[in-house]
């Protein structure tokens, strides 16, 4: 069966298993700085895991643009590297925000209590991520760049336009 004639729910449930592909790298990088940093130095556990969380986003850019968002429109990198770090920004709050809770609201700070929270704003803000990301983000293609099932691709690049004709002046 050709890629692009799978429906769109498998289109959405590979994006998801990729997305989380990506999402469980990141969330083993986020947990292996943040557990070192709270275990090696004598950082706040919230500053801390701030700075786990930055590593993962690092990681996570290079697997959604070159792995699950290969296929989506490149022609504004800037651009998506801004609006991606500012979606990521929002997550950050959102993870370290229930970690803070815990921890200053309810002085639930022991490595396990910290570990329990951090994996629910790790999933709270996945969620955010997810949708942020692939609605604004990595944006799709619109359907008319895609080539249709079935036709024939002559190479890995589309044939360009005819270039348009010039005008002829008339004197």
């Amino acid at each position: 069966m050709e890629r692009g004639s799978e429906g769109p729910f498998k289109r959405l449930a590979r994006e998801v298993a990729k997305f989380g592909a990506v999402g469980i790298v990141g969330t083993v990088v986020n947990f292996a700085v943040s557990n070192l940093l709270w275990h090696l130095t004598s950082l706040q556990a919230v500053r801390a895991n701030v700075i786990a969380t930055i590593v993962a986003i690092g990681c996570n850019y290079v697997g959604f643009r070159y792995f699950t968002y290969r296929d989506r429109d490149k022609s504004a990198r800037t651009k998506e590297l801004s609006l991606f770090l500012a979606f990521s920004l929002v997550g950050l709050v959102i993870e370290n925000g229930v970690l803070f809770a815990a921890i200053y609201g309810f002085g639930w700070d022991s490595s396990l209590q910290r570990n329990v929270f951090k994996v629910l704003g790790i999933g709270i803000a996945t969620l955010f991520r997810f949708w942020s990301y692939r609605s604004w983000v990595f944006k799709a293609l619109p359907a008319e760049d895609l080539p249709e099932a079935g036709a024939p691709v002559s190479g890995p690049f589309p044939e360009p336009a005819p270039e348009p004709r010039p005008k002829q002046r008339v004197s």
